[in-house]
């Protein structure tokens, strides 16, 4: 088994899927539907998301999300 690639700036596995749901266009409600998780929680990862990434806003958090090949 090959090792897994480290996650980039940080991220953890679940921040990861997340960015990837934004990145495919889905809202915070939407997400947490799909990980049947709360609002509050999405919106914590999101706020870690732009936190960790530097991103300024959603759209940003896409953009990196695009550049690291996460969608």
């Amino acid at each position: 088994r090959a090792a897994p690639e480290p996650l980039p700036n940080d991220l953890s596995r679940r921040e990861v899927e997340v960015l990837k749901l934004i990145a495919a266009g889905l809202s915070n409600s939407e997400i947490a539907n799909a990980l049947y998780v709360s609002h509050a929680t999405v919106k914590t990862h999101v706020n870690r998301i732009l936190s960790k990434t530097g991103a300024r806003d959603r759209a940003q958090a896409v953009r990196y999300a695009y550049e690291h090949g996460l969608s």
